[in-house]
């Protein structure tokens, strides 16, 4: 329990600085003043007052804020704290100021994933075939174990992972594949043929094969900083792009809510890639960053989403949303927010229950 306490501290801490960070450091270059920047909820661990700004870390690290000045609409101002006022600033600077929060948790993942590549580079599968699968396209045009796949339809092969681009492309049409074997070259002819198998989301699909598995050789690859960019960019996008379609499925009832977790499954998941090694545990922590960036951008009132949402009605109607609507939408919003929770909390009892009681023996 103690390790994954920890391990969850750690995460969610930096996951919530970097937010609030973006939040707070836009609102500075905008010229809007701040008056608490905290990391947590409840009562004060520790405060320091720099310039008019308090930062503060508080007891419950389930999230933080950045209090503005002049944040809340029909706040009282001193005439000097105009200038520093949120509200009185334009509609850009205060959306620039609220998407900054989220897209600080993107641009944390993709630097995550730029330091792994610049430093670990990356690796490979070997294009070697480790076994063929019986009555498969391989087995009968004659592939066997060991071969090395040099070529397909042309196309140079230099990892195993090719060869699955390749043949998840290709629609079951006919692929002249090159081998190597024992120092001869061969060219074989097969067709790629439909196979039952699932999706990242666990749902039941068809793919085409030719049924071979790799050997389990690598090959580990250096990347220069503009391939370390390339590759992180691709994989920030990937992280974004498959959150999305989770929540997507979870709406539309192709993958069960059941699957979300909350604090407690963030505990148990930091704790098991912390003690994996370091270089599971940042990436980790980028695949929640870019979670948390997304669940922020939903346009539910409360969360950065729903102010995005109240400046988009304004720029399109010229004119503000009602204190009263706010307010009313506000609620709403904090309503399902706290169903939400109470919802993976109940999950996460309910998937880890032994677990907790063990805390208790």
């Amino acid at each position: 329990m103690g390790h994954s306490l920890i391990a969850f501290i750690i995460v969610i801490g930096i996951l919530v600085f970097i937010h609030e960070f973006g939040h707070f450091i836009v609102a500075r270059l905008c010229g809007v003043g701040v008056d608490v920047f905290s990391l947590g909820f409840g009562p004060k661990l520790f405060k320091k007052k720099f310039g008019r700004t308090l930062y503060c870390i508080c007891a419950i690290p389930l999230g933080g804020y950045v209090k503005m000045v002049g944040e809340e609409p029909g706040t009282t101002l001193e005439p000097e704290d105009k200038k520093l006022s949120f509200t009185h600033k334009s509609l850009s600077k205060k959306s620039l100021i609220v998407a900054a929060g989220p897209f600080f948790n993107f641009f944390l993942a993709l630097f995550i994933f730029y330091l792994l590549y610049q430093f670990s580079g990356i690796h490979y599968g070997q294009p070697i075939v480790g076994k063929i699968m019986e009555n498969s396209p391989a087995m009968a045009a004659g592939i066997k174990p060991q071969d090395v796949i040099k070529e397909i339809n042309q196309n140079k092969i230099e990892s195993f992972e090719d060869i699955s681009k390749i043949i998840s492309a290709s629609n079951g049409e006919q692929l002249d594949v090159i081998i190597e074997r024992e120092g001869r070259t061969i060219g074989v002819v097969l067709s790629p043929t439909l196979t039952p198998g699932k999706n990242v989301f666990g749902e039941d699909i068809e793919k085409y094969v030719i049924g071979i598995v790799g050997s389990g050789e690598s090959f580990h690859k250096r990347l220069n900083p503009f391939q370390a960019l390339g590759h992180s960019i691709k994989d920030t996008y990937g992280l974004v792009k498959l959150t999305i379609q989770s929540v997507g499925k979870m709406i539309s009832g192709s993958i069960s809510a059941n699957n979300l977790g909350g604090p407690i499954m963030i505990a148990q998941m930091a704790g098991e890639q912390a003690k994996a090694g370091m270089v599971n545990f940042v990436w980790f922590i980028a695949l929640l960053s870019v979670n948390l960036g997304i669940i922020n951008l939903f346009p539910i009132p409360v969360l950065d989403g729903g102010h995005l949402l109240f400046f988009g009605i304004e720029a399109l109607t010229g004119k503000t949303v009602s204190d009263r609507l706010r307010e009313k939408l506000i609620q709403f919003g904090a309503a399902i927010l706290v169903t939400l929770m109470v919802f993976v909390f109940y999950n996460d009892i309910m998937r880890y229950k032994e677990t907790i009681i063990s805390w208790f023996n």
